[in-house]
């Protein structure tokens, strides 16, 4: 069975940090892209980072660059995002998804994403 579960999300103030995790099982992780996506509450998702589990390249929104950073440990099938400072526009629920082919910045978050999680929820107070 395909599982990602995310986890890490919380509430915290602005400026603060906090480490989300997707963990994956189900499928060769080696051989897929992992991405972030998020949604704000009366907002579309918004794809936010993503990384490469064969060669770890990385592609982060304008939105979130420079203040998180997306990683993979291939042994333990788990991709990180990194959040630091925080802000309160940052708050949504995040979630993890897999697909086989690298993400295109140009494309609705509808065209990608064989695999998602349940997402976890990360609020940002002011």
């Amino acid at each position: 069975e395909v599982q990602l579960v995310e986890s890490g999300g919380g509430l915290v103030q602005a400026g603060a940090s906090l480490r989300l995790s997707c963990a994956a099982s189900g499928f060769t992780f080696d051989d897929y892209h992992i991405g972030w996506f998020r949604q704000a509450p009366g907002k579309d998702y918004e794809a936010i980072s993503f990384i490469s589990s064969a060669d770890h390249s990385t592609y982060y929104a304008d939105s979130v660059k420079g203040r998180f950073t997306i990683s993979s440990d291939n042994a333990k099938n788990t991709v990180y995002l990194q959040m630091d400072r925080l802000r309160p526009e940052d708050t949504a629920v995040y979630f993890c998804a897999a697909d086989l082919y690298p993400y295109d910045s140009h494309w609705h978050v509808s065209r990608w994403g064989l695999y998602w999680g349940q997402g976890t929820r990360v609020t940002v107070s002011s």
